[in-house]
Parts: C-alpha cells; sequence; structure tokens
C-alpha cells in the first residue's frame, strides 16, 4: 500500500480514500460567514440585554424584596390579592376582548384585500395599516377624546344634525377597547397578511379539480394552513392589549383598575408611599402572562413556517 499525492491506492484495487493535506475553502469561508452573523447579532444582543434583559432581572429581583434589601414573599401575596387581583381580571379581558375582535375582522379585511384586483388598494391597506398600527399614546386618547367628548368634533357635529350622543361610554371600559382596537386592528391586517400571499393558487386549483367545494378547501386546506398564523397572530395582540398604558392612562385618569396603571400608581407613590416592590411584584405577574403568551406563539409560529416555505 502506497500513498501518492493525497490518493491512496492498493495494488490492484484503484483508488480506496483521498487524503487532503490542505484546508479545504469551503470550510473556512462557512466559518467565516458565521462569525460575520454572530457579529452581525452582537449590537442586537446587547441592545436586548441593557434595555430589556437587565430590567426584567430587576423586577424579578425586587418582586422578592423588602423596601431594605431583605427578601419577602409579601408582595407577590399582595399582588395576587384584591385590590390588585382586580386588575389582573381586567387586563386580562380588555386583552381578550381587544384581541379577538381584531384578530377576526382583521382576517376578512386581509382576505378582502388580499382577492382584490387592484394593487392601488393593496398599497394603500399596507401603508394605512403600518401608520395606523404604530399610533397610539397620548395621542390616540386626544384624537379621540377631540372627536367623541362632550365637545367632540363628531359630538358636536352630531347635535347639529339632530343626533344625540352619549359620551360617558368613552371613558370606561368600552371606551378603552375601542380605542386599543383602533391599531389592533390595522396590526393585524399588516401581520396576517404574508399568510394569505403564502396561499398558493396551486392548492386551491388542485382541490377544485379534485372537486372539492369553497368550505372543504377551507375546512382542511386553507383553513389548517392559516390557523397557526392567525392564533399566533392574535396571541401577539394579546400581549399589546395587555401591556399597554400610555393610551388607557391618557383616556381614563387611572379610574379602570388596569394592572399597568396600578403599577404606575403604586411606583410614584400615589396610593401608598413606600410600596414600590409590590409595582415589581405586579409587574413580575404581567411578565409570566406574557412569557407564556410569547410561547404559544413561538410554537404556532414555527408551525405556520413549515407551510409558508413550502
Amino acid at each position: 500500500m502506497t500513498t501518492a499525492g493525497r490518493r491512496l491506492r492498493v495494488p490492484g484495487m484503484g483508488i480506496l480514500a483521498s487524503r487532503s493535506r490542505t484546508p479545504q475553502p469551503g470550510r473556512e469561508r462557512s466559518g467565516l460567514r458565521g462569525l460575520r452573523g454572530l457579529l452581525g447579532l452582537l449590537p442586537f444582543g446587547a441592545y436586548t440585554a441593557i434595555f430589556l434583559g437587565v430590567p426584567t432581572v430587576a423586577v424579578i429581583v425586587g418582586a422578592f424584596q423588602t423596601p431594605h434589601g431583605g427578601l419577602t414573599l409579601k408582595n407577590v401575596t399582595v399582588a395576587v390579592h384584591s385590590p390588585y387581583s382586580n386588575g389582573f381580571v381586567e387586563s386580562i379581558e380588555l386583552a381578550l376582548v381587544t384581541s379577538i375582535v381584531p384578530g377576526i375582522l382583521g382576517v376578512f379585511i386581509a382576505y378582502a384585500v388580499h382577492t382584490s384586483r387592484g394593487s392601488f388598494l393593496k398599497r394603500v391597506v399596507s401603508t394605512a395599516s403600518g401608520v395606523f398600527a404604530n399610533f397610539g399614546g397620548v395621542q390616540l386618547a386626544f384624537l379621540f377624546v377631540a372627536s367623541l367628548s362632550a365637545t367632540g368634533v363628531v359630538t358636536v357635529w352630531l347635535q347639529d344634525l339632530g343626533i344625540a350622543l352619549t359620551t360617558r361610554w368613552l371613558f370606561t371600559f368600552k371606551g378603552v377597547a375601542l380605542v386599543y382596537m383602533y391599531f389592533q386592528l390595522p396590526l393585524m391586517v399588516l401581520i396576517v397578511t404574508p399568510a394569505l400571499n403564502g396561499l398558493k393558487p396551486a392548492w386551491r386549483e388542485a382541490s377544485e379539480n379534485l372537486g372539492a367545494k369553497g368550505w372543504q378547501y377551507w375546512r382542511y386546506v386553507g383553513g389548517p394552513v392559516l390557523a397557526p398564523t392567525v392564533l399566533g397572530c392574535t396571541l401577539l395582540l394579546f400581549g399589546f392589549g395587555l401591556s399597554a398604558y400610555a393610551t388607557a392612562r391618557a383616556l381614563t385618569a387611572g379610574t379602570i383598575p388596569l394592572t399597568p396603571m396600578q403599577i404606575g400608581n403604586v411606583m410614584n407613590g400615589n396610593v401608598i408611599a413606600g410600596e414600590q416592590n409590590v409595582g415589581m411584584a405586579l409587574g413580575l405577574g404581567l411578565i409570566v402572562i406574557l412569557v407564556v403568551v410569547l410561547v404559544f406563539y413561538t410554537v404556532l409560529q414555527r408551525r405556520a413556517s413549515r407551510w409558508l416555505s413550502r
């Protein structure tokens, strides 16, 4: 048995193997690309660690501390009992309403735009959804107050037409839910549209060639493909509705017992001074709920990506 160059030869049997004594360029390039990818993620990782990781750790640690730095479970116990438990109930109810209703309506609106033949309409809806989805906070609350309050533009205009409009509901649970839907609905349209674009026309044609009706296509093909994305987007809206603060605060001045506003009241001492650690415990409760939501959202998005990547 002799070795000739990089090839191993056996008399009478030809070439059995090949030895490489030089570095393989493909592996080196692949390793460099992987290193560049990690370096590209480094700024985002640092940003996430500083502005998300550090505050989260601070909230978790503070939830189990006394004002003097000792360990205690009192903060968590107080946070899960009345009146703070009512805030969790109200916040979850608000998040459910402002995620399910826009989730359903958003799918129908996105599908109507998706099936339209006008490209101009698609561009307008996509642009408008992107703008409205990012319009919130104090500005959004002012928009509704200036439009639908007792002296609002729309209210006065309807009164001039002889139509009386009740405005008290704007500052209640129903009003906050309506204002949240203002940006939740276009957000749903914006997120679910790529999933509708992933529905291949060949699937519809194949089902029609096999004799399937329209409802059967949605029951066995389109529905199962879209379901993970729709449910995942609804969970995302739930998270937004649960954690939103500025809009509800500016609209109701804290009259609705939502957990984000309770946290704000406790942290700035509006209710009881020295109870900042209770606010940390309330924040820990929201973190736990959002982590559960994000876990389900990740699972659904992975399942949806399997269909959309085919």
